[in-house]
Order: C-alpha cells, then sequence, then structure tokens
C-alpha cells in the first residue's frame, strides 16, 4: 500500500495513515486502500483471533481532511462522477463505523473535516492534549454531509449545530466533554494505550462485541418499542452461540473462557 502501513499484532491490527508529508490526508487512493485494509483486517482477525482496530496518523497529524488535489479534481467532475465518488466515500465511514471488530482510533494530533469524521466512527476515541477536532467544509463551500449523520448520533443535534455551522475547531479537552472522544492520553503513552485497551478487549466474547455494535447500529432509528422488540430478539440470538455458552460454564466454573475466533 502507498498511503497506509498495516500492521497485525497479537491483539489488534494497527492501520497507520502514512501521509506525513501531506498532514495524512484522504486522497482517493487512501479511500480505495483503507476499505481493502479493512477487509485484510477482518480476514486476518478471523485467523489469529485477534479483537480490534487500531487507526492513527504518521507524523505530528492524524488527518488533515480531503487531499487539496483531490480537492482541485472535484470541481472537475460531473454530476455522475460526483455521485460516484460521495458514494465511495460514505463507504469509508460505514465500513470503519459498521466494522465488526471493535476500532480505536489513536489521534495524534489534529483531525480535521473528513480525519475528524474517521476518528469520530470508531467505537474508542483516544487523543493525545494538543489534538485539534472539527468540521471546517464551511470555510470552503463545502457541505459535511457524510459525517453529519455520525456526527448527530455521537453529540446530539445542538453540539452537532455549533460545530458543523461554525466550522471551527475543538480542543481534545473540550471534545472529551462533549463525548466526541473518550480519553486524553499523553503523547508517549498513546499507543501503549491502544494496545492497552485492545487487550482488555480480548477478554470479552467477540460474538457478544460484534453482536453489541450491530445493536447499537440499529437501535437509534426505532421507536421504543421496535426497538425492544430488536433488543429481544438479539438478547435471544445471543444463547444460541458457541461463546454464550462457554462464557455461562466458565462463569460457574469460575476459570477464565476460552473464546473461538471470530467468524466471518
Amino acid at each position: 500500500m502507498q498511503t497506509l502501513v498495516l500492521v497485525h499484532r497479537p491483539h489488534s491490527s494497527l492501520l497507520t495513515l502514512n501521509r506525513p508529508e501531506r498532514r495524512n490526508a484522504i486522497s482517493f487512493e487512501m479511500i480505495d486502500e483503507i476499505l481493502r485494509a479493512l477487509d485484510e483486517c477482518w480476514e486476518e482477525q478471523s485467523k489469529t483471533g485477534a479483537r480490534s482496530l487500531i487507526l492513527t496518523g504518521a507524523g505530528s497529524v492524524f488527518c488533515a481532511g480531503m487531499d487539496i488535489e483531490a480537492l482541485r479534481s472535484l470541481s472537475r467532475f460531473g454530476p455522475a462522477q460526483n455521485l460516484s465518488d460521495s458514494q465511495r466515500m460514505s463507504l469509508l465511514f460505514k465500513r470503519l463505523y459498521e466494522f465488526p471488530a471493535p476500532t480505536i482510533a489513536a489521534v495524534n494530533g489534529a483531525a480535521v473535516a473528513g480525519g475528524c469524521g474517521l476518528a469520530s466512527v470508531c467505537d474508542f476515541t483516544l487523543a493525545v492534549p494538543e489534538a485539534k477536532f472539527g468540521y471546517t467544509e464551511a470555510r470552503i463551500g463545502f457541505i459535511p454531509a457524510l459525517v453529519s449523520v455520525y456526527l448527530l448520533r455521537l453529540v446530539g443535534e445542538k453540539r452537532a449545530r455549533d460545530l458543523l455551522l461554525s466550522a471551527r475547531l475543538i480542543s481534545a479537552a473540550e471534545a472529551l466533554a462533549w463525548g466526541l472522544i473518550g480519553e486524553i492520553v499523553p503523547a508517549d503513552r498513546l499507543l501503549p494505550r491502544a494496545e492497552e485497551l485492545a487487550e482488555a478487549l480480548m477478554r470479552n466474547s467477540p460474538s457478544s462485541l460484534r453482536a453489541t455494535k450491530q445493536l447499537l447500529r440499529d437501535l437509534p432509528v426505532y421507536s421504543l418499542d421496535e426497538a425492544l422488540k430488536l433488543a429481544v430478539k438479539a438478547n435471544a440470538a445471543i444463547r444460541q452461540t458457541p461463546d454464550y455458552r462457554e462464557g455461562l460454564a466458565a462463569f460457574l466454573e469460575k476459570r477464565a473462557p476460552q473464546w473461538n475466533k471470530p467468524q466471518n
């Protein structure tokens, strides 16, 4: 891969955006490579039993958003090309958001526009104290349409309006207070902390993690009664899995469970 570095570890796969000279900006090539990398990570985790995907950036910036050359190209696109490119970008966010295993963003610097989107859609978001977050699309006449779908779920409408309409950058401390990130970590502890989290997740059932992610994805679109029906089905279904039987047996026998490897 030309824009990424992918390393598989015992507890996780580490995916690094690797264009530090361009502030890890998102190019068309990077979009395609991230999609390929997600497939490879899940295939590898199905073989090894690793539980998590860690996403970070090379250098001092996590991701500065869309690459300037890609933005220049967009100005020459026709309607069909614009629609196709928007669908491709939407697929990137959706695939990361719905990745079957837990995802951990280790934000090592500024996460702007689409870069903030990448950090936000991960299940866990750790950040260094000097990190900045924001959606600056309105400054260049663009619209943060794709990321707004996820941001509304994460921080609510009032704060989403603030971020998207003001196009301002907020500090890591403010992002933490808003629930946009989960933890602030010193720079020298960022990746070790992400690995600690990945190791802790290894103690949990992969079937439970996957089913919980699916449930959390689906619940917000339902009414209370519909959501409860979905939750009942999920509750009943998990009881038929080998992980449930192993977890219950281990609990009753007062021993550590031996989980199966996650299945595609």
